[in-house]
């Protein structure tokens, strides 16, 4: 076999049977070998952003990673925003770049450059494979890589000869190594000011934000009176009714420094102590009262299970019932569309174990609060804060979990991005519904402009946030990509749209005028 072959054979022998492709010349070998291994489900990509992010998505939903097909540096640089997202997701990924041939490198033709270098800065890991009998054991330690917790990216470059050249066979898996238990004095600090009495906040992300650890997390903080908390920016949490519910630190800073002033400690089980997205005038960098004690029991890539587990034993509420959220209906709204009534409507339609991908930005801030009650679902969001990933978020989670229906909280800034997802969720048939936000400009930005203390726009100033010369009309983008769709202007239209996008059980997009 060549070795493109034994990289094909080596990643299904290492679990990974999905791989979202943009390829080129280089890598036609290794689509020649995809060609031979159906077992492999083949996803195109119409942008390299569009396979990026939607691998981010699946390995979100899936909790392993999918490979991507990039063509040489150029096209791995196209992927890069939604791998930034992704590494701040702590998405597992395989990323297989293609490059020249190794004795063309030499000639600097048009599409030379340097990829490892390209790759490093999103990558936890980065290799060009030198040879062809080589490849399979590289692609085996990319894997291993990939998967190793709490999941991380792993960039391997393909040169054409390696993919044509003569191969040995596939290589086996390799361990995956476990992840660190949590720091034991860090753990007696944390349970010392869970049993003070004072005001605690107990911070949790990754994947302590799953069933498993919000259920040992609520237990917590029902027996002890600390407040559970989440991050601005979730990877992925199971919520709704049944679950256990908690607040997500605000994304302004004025709300987020309010939201944590009361604070004396705050313990962080998988997360980072919290801060600003930007620097503001006369602001701070850090949202936690600067005299709060600041407890890390657990990184995200150590045992969180583990670390819970030994704080509601050691504080005695192993036994305390889990206070799940009661399911609760929701009426369709009436009225002018607005992020509440949005909401309202996402809320009184959305299906049962529904997952949402959310990059709604300013529209989207009054979904977390009014779905809370609604059927349980997964939502999944925008991490690294790089615009353009909600769509192809939305495809990822709809191929790693066939079946189940996916709602996507869109901007129309962002949404420009990448809308080729679209087309690629209509070839796929993909069961997603796009709901686009479409107030006509970048009202994020408005709104940081006022943060950062700009005063008076000008006409320029202005111009740069508005998108409404030409405004943009989605229904007409969203049918010439092959997806069906219609634009509503109130409340009681955004319910219908939304009720008839989940009932077609294909991919789906309503223009919501906001």
């Amino acid at each position: 076999m060549n070795g493109a072959e034994s990289l094909v054979r080596t990643l299904l022998a290492t679990g990974i049977d999905t791989c979202f492709a943009n390829p080129g010349t280089s890598e036609m070998h290794f689509v020649a070998a995809l060609d031979r291994f159906p077992a492999m489900r083949c996803i195109l990509g119409l942008h390299e952003t569009v396979v990026t992010g939607a691998a981010d998505g699946y390995g979100r939903i899936a909790e392993k990673p999918a490979a991507t097909l990039l063509h040489l540096g150029p096209g791995l640089a196209n992927g890069l925003a939604n791998l930034h997202n992704a590494r701040r997701a702590r998405s597992p990924i395989v990323n297989i770049i293609g490059d020249h041939a190794t004795y063309h490198v030499a000639y600097d033709a048009p599409l030379a450059s340097d990829i490892v270098s390209l790759a490093k800065p999103m990558s936890h890991w980065v290799h060009s494979s030198p040879d062809s009998r080589q490849i399979a054991g590289d692609a085996a330690r990319a894997v291993q890589a990939a998967r190793t917790a709490p999941g991380q990216i792993a960039s391997l470059i393909l040169p054409a000869d390696t993919a044509w050249g003569e191969a040995d066979g596939p290589a086996d898996a390799l361990p995956i190594p476990a992840p660190s238990l949590p720091d034991t004095d860090a753990i007696a600090e944390a349970v010392r000011w869970l049993r003070s009495g004072r005001k605690v906040g107990l911070l949790i992300g990754d994947r302590a934000l799953m069933e498993d650890g919000l259920s040992l997390a609520g237990r917590i903080v029902a027996h002890t009176g600390a407040e559970l908390l989440a991050p601005t920016s979730v990877r992925r949490i199971q919520r709704g009714a049944g679950r256990v519910g908690l607040d997500r630190v605000p994304y302004p800073v004025d709300m987020a420094v309010k939201r944590l002033a009361h604070l004396e400690a705050l313990i962080l089980v998988g997360a980072a102590a919290p801060v600003a997205f930007f620097a503001y005038p006369g602001k701070p960098s850090t949202l936690a009262p600067p005299d709060a004690a600041i407890i890390p029991v657990a990184a995200p890539g150590d045992d969180l299970i583990a670390a819970l587990t030994a704080l509601a034993e050691a504080t005695g509420a192993l036994a305390t019932p889990v206070p799940v959220r009661p399911y609760t209906p929701t009426a369709a709204p009436t009225g002018p569309i607005t992020p509440d009534t949005a909401a309202a409507a996402v809320a009184a339609t959305l299906p049962d174990d529904a997952i949402i991908a959310d990059e709604g930005l300013t529209s989207s801030r009054a979904m977390a609060p009014q779905t809370a009650d609604t059927h349980p679902h997964d939502w999944i969001q925008i991490t690294g804060g790089a615009i353009g990933c909600g769509m192809p978020l939305a495809l990822g989670a709809s191929i790693a979990a066939p079946g189940r229906p996916v709602l996507c909280l869109q901007a129309d800034g962002s949404g420009l991005y990448s809308l080729q997802a679209l087309w690629t969720m209509a070839r796929e048939a993909t069961p997603v519904v796009v709901l686009i936000f479409n107030n006509r400009a970048y009202r994020i930005l408005q709104g940081e402009m006022t943060n950062v203390g700009v005063q008076n726009p000008g006409r320029v100033f202005t111009d740069l946030f508005q998108l409404d010369r030409p405004t943009i009309d989605w229904v007409l983008l969203a049918r010439g990509f092959g997806v069906p769709g219609e634009r509503v202007e109130t409340a009681e239209a955004l319910t219908t749209a939304l009720a008839r996008g989940f009932a077609s059980r294909g991919p789906y997009l309503v223009e919501a005028l906001i």
